[in-house]
């Protein structure tokens, strides 16, 4: 069974790009906004990049009860907190293991698409319109720390070395900056050689080796000084990337994206093993789109389709299944008795261990 191929389109090109690039954003539900029916692509300045103006006017989320079920696209934990965040400029936080959800004061209305904490208090969400907001609360409340309406183009992923270095990665190759905890960004897309500005999907940390980020047409990068010098990989795949995750283990890294495709290496990019993927129906054909290492070392990755797959072994074996419901996946977390917490079309969902039936 095939997965549908989503895109985004674009609505504008800075001067200083003097070049369309060909409509081809592909998208996991992770970064894709068709389940909205808004499919808009987006341009990224060559200028500096300042934080965010305080002084326009704040519109902030709506607060509703149906939250909880909306497109949510990524979550994380902050501390033992969870804070899942998606559509609308929803952020939802949950501190009883996922039974009930709070929803955050948000400045915003805009597409959320990643979320990733420091600590139990700071951290950071992107968005579309190049946003990026902060908290300093565990997710309660939040402030714009930097958007860019001229560019409205988003940024699909984020990380941060510490609370003042931090990468944000987005559409047509970009790659942010901060050295002081987001009170200002830098464009720094320059570091990569990417031409034809093809989309940043996801940045990961690579146990005792950096930084690597992935992208459309099999785009791979890293760095091996935190993100101060970047080389090109050469990948085993032509196809987009839509996550990336370090394992755990010194060098190891896994990638993934279109119809199943998963690739391991050890040696932090240098050679690849592509892992086997096979459910009840046999081999998995869904787009892959997140993931985590869970506290117990166990890797968990998301995608169509009801797609859970699950490591106990670093990421060289998964057991693949497939959720009745089939509902599409942006995000997994799990709490404190490893039951997993997933969250994608219709909002969270509490799962057991293996990732079926809701714990009861």
């Amino acid at each position: 069974m095939s997965e549908p191929v989503l895109r985004r389109t674009q609505s504008g090109v800075c001067a200083a790009l003097m070049h369309t690039p060909a409509f081809r954003f592909h998208s996991p539900l992770a970064k894709a906004i068709s389940l909205c029916g808004v499919l808009s692509v987006l341009t990224f300045s060559a200028a500096p990049v300042l934080a965010a103006d305080t002084a326009a006017a704040t519109v902030y989320s709506i607060e509703s009860a149906k939250a909880v079920e909306s497109l949510l696209l990524d979550v994380a934990h902050a501390g033992a907190r969870l804070v899942a965040v998606g559509d609308r400029g929803h952020i939802l936080y949950s501190d009883d293991n996922g039974a009930s959800w709070a929803q955050a004061k948000v400045p915003t209305r805009q597409m959320l698409t990643s979320v990733f904490f420091i600590d139990d208090k700071k951290g950071w969400v992107t968005g579309h319109d190049a946003l990026i907001l902060a908290t300093e609360d565990g997710g309660a409340t939040w402030t714009e720390q930097f958007i860019d309406l001229e560019r409205e183009a988003p940024l699909l992923d984020i990380w941060f070395k510490n609370a003042e270095q931090g990468f944000a990665v987005g559409a047509y190759g970009a790659l942010l900056e901060t050295t002081d905890g987001g009170a200002n960004w830098e464009d720094v897309s320059d570091r990569l050689d990417n031409e034809d500005q093809h989309h940043l999907n996801a940045i990961t940390e690579v146990k005792d080796s950096g930084l690597f980020a992935v992208g459309e047409m099999g785009g791979m990068y890293r760095s091996g000084d935190w993100g101060q010098t970047w080389e090109t990989v050469e990948g085993p795949y032509e196809g987009s990337l839509f996550g990336a995750l370090g394992t755990g283990e010194t060098g190891g890294i896994l990638v993934y994206g279109l119809r199943g495709h998963m690739f391991r290496s050890a040696d932090f990019g240098k050679t690849w093993q592509q892992i086997n993927l096979k459910g009840a129906a046999g081999r998995l054909d869904f787009g892959l789109s997140n993931g985590a290492v869970l506290k117990d070392g166990s890797v968990v990755v998301v995608g169509h389709g009801g797609s859970v797959l699950k490591s106990t072994d670093k990421g060289h074996n998964f057991a693949v299944i497939n959720r009745a419901d089939r509902l599409s996946l942006s995000g997994v977390s799990a709490d404190e008795k490893g039951n997993l917490i997933l969250v994608g079309q219709g909002g969270v969902h509490v799962a057991s261990p293996t990732g079926t039936a809701p714990q009861q």
